[in-house]
Order: C-alpha cells, then sequence, then structure tokens
C-alpha cells in the first residue's frame, strides 16, 4: 500500500497566523517541510482520501493527487472537516450544478458516524443532503468492515462523552496499515486488529516540557482527556507490536520545529515525524 501524509499539523496550522513566535517564523521563511497543514491522508491504492481539513484543496494540488474515488473521516472536529467542501470543488459540473458523473466520490463511513452527519451543515441545511442530491457523492455506510478494491478496511471506535472517533485498519496482501491520528485515548489496545502493524500512523500525545509560553499541563487538563503522553503513546505501541511508528497531528503550541522531531527519532529505531507530503510505501 502506498500513503501519502497530506497534512501533518493538528488544531492550528504552522506557520500559525499573527503569531511570531521561533517556530512559526522559522516555517514562514523555510515552508515544507517545516510548514505544516491540517491532518489527511491519501492511500494511492484505491484513491482514497482519508478526513479534509480546510487546507485539502491545496493539499491534494500540493500532492499531485490526480483522483479522489473515495472519502472517509475519522471523526467530525473542525479540523478534520471543515473542508469538506472539497467534495463540491472536485465533482461539480457548473453548467448543470449537478456532478460530472466519473467524477462522484464513494463516502465510506462506519453507521455511528454516517448518523451524525446531519450535524454538518450550511444555511441551506444538512450539508450532505445536499451532495447527495446533487450527486456529488454516493454514501456507503458500514458497521464493521468492508472491502474497497483489494483493502480490507476494519472500523474500530474510540468512545469519549458524547463524542466516536475512529481508528481504521488497512489490509492488502498481508501488509496492514493502522490509522490512529486523534482523539485515541482511551485506545482499545484489546483489539487484536490493531496489532502488529507495519505502519501505525497516530498521534504522538502530549509533549511535557519545552512547551509555548512554558506552559505545564495541569492534571486536571482536557487535552489529558483524549491525548496521552509522549512516553505513553511509545509505550502504547510497543505493546502493540508496532514494527513502524508515524506521528502525525503535530501540533503547534507543541512547540517543536521540524528539525527537532528529526533530531528526536533518531533516538529509536521505528520512529518517523512525518511532515506535508511524506509519501511511504508498506
Amino acid at each position: 500500500m502506498d500513503i501519502t501524509i497530506l497534512g501533518s499539523g493538528g488544531c492550528a496550522v504552522i506557520p500559525k497566523p499573527i503569531c511570531d513566535c521561533p517556530i512559526c517564523k522559522e516555517a514562514r521563511e523555510k515552508g515544507s517541510p517545516y510548514a505544516r497543514t491540517g491532518p489527511a491522508a491519501f492511500i494511492h491504492d484505491e484513491n482514497l482520501l482519508i478526513d479534509t481539513p480546510a487546507e485539502i484543496a491545496m493539499q491534494l494540488n500540493m500532492a499531485n493527487i490526480e483522483a479522489v474515488d473515495n472519502l472517509m473521516l475519522t471523526h467530525l472536529d473542525p479540523d478534520h472537516v471543515e473542508g469538506i467542501r472539497v467534495i463540491e470543488q472536485i465533482t461539480l459540473d457548473f453548467r448543470t450544478w449537478e456532478a460530472y458523473p466519473d467524477k462522484q466520490l464513494r463516502l465510506v463511513l462506519p453507521g455511528m458516524l454516517a448518523n451524525r452527519l446531519t450535524d454538518i451543515q450550511s444555511v441551506y441545511g444538512p450539508l450532505f443532503d445536499y451532495y447527495e442530491m446533487q450527486g456529488f457523492v454516493k454514501s456507503s455506510r458500514f458497521n464493521y468492515g468492508l472491502s474497497i478494491g483489494e483493502i480490507r478496511i476494519t472500523a474500530v471506535p474510540v468512545f469519549h462523552d458524547t463524542q466516536v472517533s475512529y481508528i481504521y485498519v488497512f489490509e492488502k496482501h498481508g501488509k496492514k496499515i493502522v490509522y490512529a491520528p486523534c482523539d485515541i485515548k482511551p485506545f482499545p489496545e484489546e483489539r487484536q486488529e490493531l496489532w502488529d502493524a507495519d505502519l501505525l500512523v497516530i498521534q504522538p500525545g502530549i509533549f511535557e516540557d519545552g512547551l509555548k509560553h512554558d506552559f505545564v499541563y495541569p492534571e486536571d487538563h482536557i487535552s489529558r482527556t483524549t491525548l496521552y503522553t509522549f512516553e505513553q503513546t511509545l509505550a502504547l505501541t510497543k505493546r502493540i507490536k508496532a514494527k513502524q511508528v508515524l506521528f502525525v497531528h503535530l501540533e503547534e503550541y507543541w512547540n517543536r520545529s521540524f528539525d527537532d522531531y528529526f533530531d528526536l527519532q533518531k533516538k529509536y529505531d521505528n520512529v518517523i515525524f512525518a511532515y506535508d507530503g511524506l509519501h511511504l510505501t508498506v
């Protein structure tokens, strides 16, 4: 399987607008790989796009993606879906305001997530109702697993409060990618589908030191409800026996540059910190 990390950033892009911290200044001066956009990935085997941050149109162009046939969402937080209008930009035939038939996207979602799609609205009502009416997308729901082409996909939910996010397992020809970019605590490590990944794509979790403004996370900080610490995440990756770990969703407020992450990954045999446009073959 071939995967490209379209966006390696998190809740805020790097450089963050109107921010004059050293990390953002460096990113403005040097661009990629120091600059990072919102969280998204693309599996080339089946032209499968995962998540649509605000920068997704730019990301697809920068990565020279020539077709998007399938779309999945991990959860409905704004940093993962606020660029959803890319569906219209890809498919719209302005002569009819309907889709080019050969550009219609297949939206593939677990049922619990699909049931929440009406929460994504424009001033005209639920956005996906309009997209389906115009033929931009055709929805396909599943509960646990399905196949797209030669890729077998398993969806593993992570519950917190009233929200749900999904970890996706992609398997093809004996190889496995586990995609768990965000809001993965409590990680369902009892699920053996998540073990022995050839590639585990995961958020590194909270860095406790070196943060912007010398901030220190209180024990009751809200981020601790959905994120592990970096050390806890590393321990998790060992328990589930991931062969290669790719860290994504790298937050601006962690106050680390591309060079910092590059130096850090040298301490480990199987760890890579992603950057926008990183391409890997599994």
